[in-house]
């Protein structure tokens, strides 16, 4: 009848993963405890040369590597790691263990660091000063030496411990380097899958995880189904208990930027430059893009052959609209252009305070204002100045009022200066008095007002 160990080792020519996860029985562990697997033929005590066991411990972790995409370097500083918690836990050490892996021998040697120590009081973690010399003749006390540990230390019990801490060790392994790779991917776009709804997020699965596409970073008018693919903006990373979370928007404006990247080969290779990006997520959309070549079209290259690329993007956007425009190092040309559809606009520029006063053709007032005011809303982004709109009708009125309070004020003072003739022509004027009879002095300036103007006109009648 085979044992537990001889089953789990038969039955094992997987991957390097499930050779981990079996029970000690699996070769790397079969090595580490001195256990081998028995020999074709051989008899009942017949077991698996050293050598054969050997390829057996370098195949595991060749398989892990391919899998995990883990160097064996990694992989060794693991398992020794693993292998020192081990150690400690079976020998109730108080201090940290040192474990170290010669794999380059044709056998792998495990080695513990002790303490040499004048009295030795622990033979686990401490040696003599005598037995470190016979390894390291310059050996002192305090320092520590390699001693090498038979297989055979590591009992079933402590293999299996050592199995249980290599493996959360892989995983807390793995967990950093998806952390890292991810972490380097922020500000790009990746391709996911939609997995399902909860709460209100959207989880996406990128890869190697699944991506958390929060309420806020969501389109409102995106349905999100199971099974759409659909394209996210990487924005953050964060860590958890559970590995790392990556959290995706489908809402940034730096989404449409991104997208026009892989759209548009011009953009991809600097030709093309977009210089800002103003969204409305799920309405509409404005980019600003420029050129040094003067032989490239920047919006002619970004539409494509009758659209085809504007169209791939909206299509990835739900038919979002989205409105091109050149950008120009002059403000008002550039204010001008951003304010498209609508055609036919005069910008004054006020640099000191950074706002525009746009006049548009009746006709293009709604065009121009946009639904609740959205494409002056989404210029004015766009742009990064305030951005005033007036018609050709409502500025000539505005220019008519302006001009009739000119003409008003200057009659108010034709007449104030008439009075105050007359009033010099009749002599001096009566200075007013206060309840004892003495004048009350006004300085240089003298008061006229209404009543005092009726009461000279009365007098000349």
């Amino acid at each position: 009848m085979q044992t537990r160990a001889e089953m789990c080792y038969n039955n094992t020519r997987v991957s390097g993963t499930n050779l981990l996860k079996r029970a000690g029985a699996c070769p790397l562990f079969l090595h580490v405890l001195g256990v081998h697997r028995r020999a074709e033929g051989a008899g009942a005590g017949g077991w698996e040369s050293e050598e054969n066991m050997t390829g057996d411990f370098i195949e595991a972790l060749r398989q892990i590597e391919k899998e995990k995409e883990i160097p064996t370097a990694t992989l060794l500083k693991t398992l020794e790691v693993a292998m020192g918690k081990s150690y400690k836990k079976l020998y109730g050490l108080d201090q940290d263990v040192a474990i170290h892996i010669d794999a380059s021998k044709p056998t792998p040697k495990f080695f513990c660091d002790k303490i040499v120590a004048q009295d030795v009081l622990d033979d686990h973690a401490e040696m003599s000063l005598v037995g470190a010399r016979r390894i390291n003749p310059n050996a002192q006390v305090g320092e520590t030496v390699p001693v090498e540990l038979s297989p055979e230390t590591f009992g079933r019990i402590a293999a299996q411990n050592m199995r249980q801490m290599m493996m959360q060790e892989f995983r807390e392994t793995e967990r950093e380097k998806v952390f890292d790779e991810y972490n380097a991917k922020l500000g790009t776009i990746e391709t996911g899958i939609v997995q399902r709804q909860e709460m209100g997020n959207v989880y996406i699965n990128i890869g190697k995880l699944e991506a958390l596409l929060p309420r806020q970073e969501q389109v409102p008018n995106e349905p999100y189904r199971f099974n759409d693919r659909i394209k996210v903006y990487l924005l953050e990373v964060r860590k958890s208990t559970r590995g790392p979370q990556v959290i995706v928007s489908r809402s940034h404006p730096s989404l449409i930027r991104r997208l026009f990247e892989l759209e548009v080969p011009e953009i991809a290779d600097g030709s093309v430059s977009i210089k800002s990006v103003a969204r409305e997520p799920g309405a509409r959309s404005k980019i600003a893009v420029a050129t040094e070549d003067e032989k490239i079209d920047p919006v002619g290259a970004c539409v494509g052959h009758r659209g085809s690329r504007v169209q791939a993007v909206v299509s990835e956007l739900y038919d979002e609209k989205i409105d091109i425009v050149r950008w120009s190092s002059n403000i008002q040309q550039f204010v001008a252009e951003s304010l498209s559809p609508a055609k036919s606009v005069k910008v004054f520029a006020n640099e000191d305070k950074q706002s525009c006063l746009v006049l548009v053709p009746d006709a293009m007032l709604s065009l121009a204002i946009g639904r609740s005011g959205q494409n002056v809303r989404l210029a004015a982004r766009l742009t990064g100045w305030r951005i005033d709109i007036r018609s050709e009708s409502q500025e000539a009125k505005e220019a008519f009022t302006r001009a009739a309070q000119e003409v008003e004020a200057e009659e108010r003072e034709e007449a104030l200066g008439s009075a105050r003739a007359a009033t010099e022509e009749d002599g001096a004027a009566v200075m007013p008095t206060d309840e004892s009879g003495k004048a009350v002095s006004y300085g240089d300036e003298v008061l006229i007002t209404a009543d005092m103007l009726s009461a000279l006109d009365d007098e000349e009648d």
